[in-house]
């Protein structure tokens, strides 16, 4: 079972599952299984992440290009701002860390801005500029710098 974890992991999952749901637990690969687990929590950190980095940048192209705000930005904002919520649904234990994952996202939304808007990094504060109680408000919308 552990060499397939190797060279086959769908194959390992379902004969684990099959394993585990039959009990013939001294087959089980357990070890791997923990691994996959803590990874399965990694994952859902990461997305979380991800769709918090691109609502502060978007949030933040809003304040600062107050002449280009269109649709498509108002449209990812919502999505973005849709999509952290089912990920808190799904992962309530994320709640208690989502100011140090806002201010983590930060950075990297910062560094996206600079790259899609042409703007000076320093044009950005150094540290988020909205409340986390703001980024998932879907009434909240920046006023230009």
């Amino acid at each position: 079972s552990s060499s397939l974890y190797d060279t086959d992991l769908y194959a390992w999952a379902t004969g684990n599952a099959a394993l585990i749901r039959s009990g013939r637990l001294d087959e089980v690969d357990f070890v791997h299984i923990a691994e996959e687990l803590e990874s399965m929590g990694r994952s859902e950190r990461r997305a979380l992440d991800s769709r918090l980095s691109v609502l502060l940048m978007h949030l933040l192209k809003w304040r600062h290009q107050p002449e280009r705000r269109g649709a498509s930005w108002r449209a990812t904002i919502k999505e973005q701002r849709r999509c952290v919520q089912k990920l808190l649904t799904d992962n309530p234990s994320l709640k208690p860390q989502l100011p140090a994952m806002l201010a983590d996202a930060y950075v990297d939304a910062v560094l996206h801005a600079v790259a899609e808007t042409g703007l000076d990094e320093a044009t950005f504060p150094e540290e988020c500029p909205f409340a986390l109680a703001d980024v998932l408000d879907a009434e909240f919308w920046p006023d230009p710098a």
